[in-house]
């Protein structure tokens, strides 16, 4: 996205033009509207919690001076302090060095932050990095590149008092509204500890990215912040840092962080710790069964990861290891346990998947993971279990407007259709919000068990059927069907019949829900860039983008009305029957 707030395609628009437009946006905005722009969804409360600690302090462009001289004849020009001091920019230095393949040292990175004055006469500033880039030289092909993405623009809120603890909460605030971790560093020349994030699709923002900057060494919590990058296992090193291979050698162990995870629940460490009080080593081995000597390692490196926390008294449990108890709400449990199991051993044939389209878990064990679970009932419940825990997911989707309008309109009651719905899940909370709705869970036999008791629950009670079969046998005649991350399982082919089958059972006024993960199509960091490597592994299907989802819909007589973000990077996609022509 363009530093300046009307987009304008970047090889028309001089660095000179750059920086005025960039300064013009910095001195008009207001930092709580700003934030709302930023984060659609935040509410009163959270707005007002996030502006008490965080300041808009700039907006950040890169630009490509041939040297230093020419950088402040163009500052002078947009009337922006031409005498402000430059230092090196090691964070945006690396990253170009990592982008482009190039050693650090060689690329003459600076930072500037001539001064401007906000809408109420405080300071701010507008963020310049320049890499100097003769005619001819190696830096001038990276700043045509550049020029066309804009990667290093970005807006900057300053954290006020920073600590540990208010760091932790306002990341955990951008990632409850679709922020991203992309990066960040700590910069020695200035002390101070950047935490870099992609704005969610539905900002209003003409940024992408967003930086929370605060003063100090922060490098516990940046090492957090870049374990929950997308696809992110053992917290990887900053692109900042100095040594690739450091970079390199810590992102070759997060194979080591999933089975470290996967142990943590398998021992029942969740059960056996307390959140508020720590417990001795010794004590903890007699509790799960294993040596004390051994279980102090694994613990270290749980540590490290926030899983669990280390005092005087012993090592206690933290939000993060809470998650992986047996009896959590929407424990990640059944999560980690695929992951570190059945899901790891399909990885390891990786190569195979990308040589020949055949996953990995189909190499491995002969069959699709679909029958095999369907064999095994202890590795089908652990599956269903691990689906419940991505469910939060589905938290805002009972009041899409395709929904509430069913529930709403006149008449007798509607019925919504949940296609390969699971243990029902998603239906019940759509029962559960609609009183006026009834429900249909098609799915396979041994599914159904565990759903009839999942919806034998007085809110969904005398109003859920529930039907065996396949994507065949569709019931018709219902007014919305619901198909809930389903056809990322599945080739183009696939979903086509599948698609159809929706298709055929559909009416002209009915609504098909689609829940799945989109790929960015610019090609920015995203959850569903990891699942989308995992769906290759270990089912043979893809995620895709929102226009890849319309191809499929249109070749099926459908089309794609919208769609709309929801939580974990997931988005609800609207289509149905395109409105005939009028005469």
């Amino acid at each position: 996205m363009p530093a300046h707030p009307t987009p304008v395609a970047a090889d028309a628009v001089t660095d000179a033009e750059r920086l005025g437009e960039t300064a013009r946006f910095v001195r008009e905005q207001d930092t709580a509207l700003l934030l709302a722009r930023v984060l659609p969804g935040l509410d009163g409360p959270e707005l007002r919690a996030l502006t008490d600690r965080c300041r808009f302090a700039h907006a950040a462009l890169l630009v490509f001076p041939p040297d230093e001289a020419a950088l402040r004849t163009e500052l002078a020009a947009c009337g922006l302090a031409a005498d402000a001091e430059a230092r090196p920019s090691v964070v945006v230095r690396d990253r170009l060095a990592a982008r482009y393949g190039r050693r650090p040292e060689d690329l003459d990175v600076r930072i500037l932050r001539p001064g401007v004055t906000g809408p109420a006469g405080e300071r701010r500033a507008v963020e310049v990095f320049a890499l100097a880039a003769p005619p001819g030289s190696g830096a001038a092909r990276i700043a045509a590149a550049e020029r066309v993405r804009d990667r290093e623009a970005h807006l900057a809120f300053d954290v006020e008092r920073p600590d540990p603890l208010v760091l932790r909460g306002l990341l955990a605030s951008f990632a409850r509204h679709g922020a991203t971790a992309d990066g960040g560093g700590y910069n020695p020349h200035e002390d101070g500890t950047v935490f870099y994030l992609t704005a969610p699709d539905d900002t209003k923002s003409p940024y992408r990215r967003v930086e929370l900057y605060a003063g100090g060494d922060h490098r516990d919590v940046l090492a957090e912040h870049f374990g929950r990058a997308p696809g992110g296992g053992t917290a990887p090193a900053s692109p900042a840092s100095s040594e690739p291979a450091e970079t390199l050698l810590r992102l070759l162990t997060g194979a080591w962080t999933t089975q470290a995870l996967a142990a943590c629940a398998e021992l029942g460490l969740p059960e056996a710790l307390e959140r508020d009080a720590g417990t001795g080593v010794p004590e903890l081995a007699r509790a799960v069964g294993a040596r004390p000597e051994s279980l102090a390692v694994l613990l270290r490196y749980l540590a490290m990861l926030d899983v669990v926390a280390e005092g005087p008294d012993g090592f206690r449990l933290t939000g993060v290891g809470a998650l992986l108890a047996a009896e959590a709400p929407y424990s990640m449990r059944p999560l980690a346990l695929m992951y570190g199991g059945p899901f790891y051993e399909s990885f390891a044939h990786l190569t195979h998947a990308v040589r020949t389209g055949e996953p990995g878990f189909e190499h491995l064990h002969g069959e699709n993971h679909f029958d095999r679970f369907a064999r095994d009932p202890e590795l089908a419940a652990r599956f269903d279990g691990s689906m419940v825990s991505s469910a939060p997911l589905f938290d805002p989707l009972p009041g899409h407007p395709v929904l509430a309008s069913a529930a709403g309109a006149p008449g007798g009651p509607r019925t919504v259709v949940d296609v390969a719905g699971g243990t029902g899940e998603l239906l019940g909370r759509v029962l559960t919000a609609h009183p006026a709705l009834r429900g249909v869970l098609l799915e396979r036999p041994h599914v159904l068990a565990a759903a009839r008791t999942r919806l034998a629950v007085p809110a969904a009670e005398g109003r859920c059927s529930f039907r065996e079969g396949d994507f065949a046998d569709v019931p018709a005649g219902a007014d919305v069907y619901l198909l809930s991350r389903v056809l990322h399982d599945w080739d183009d082919e696939r979903c086509r019949t599948i698609l159809r089958h929706c298709a055929a059972a559909m009416g002209p006024d009915a609504d098909l829900l689609v829940v799945e993960r989109l790929l960015p199509a610019d090609g920015s960091p995203s959850l569903a860039t990891a699942w989308d490597l995992h769906m290759l592994c270990n089912t043979g299907g893809r995620e895709r983008t929102a226009e890849q989802y319309a191809r499929l819909f249109a070749d099926c007589g459908l089309a794609l009305v919208g769609h709309t973000p929801l939580a974990l990077g997931a988005h609800a996609l609207h289509a149905r029957r395109p409105a005939a022509p009028s005469l």
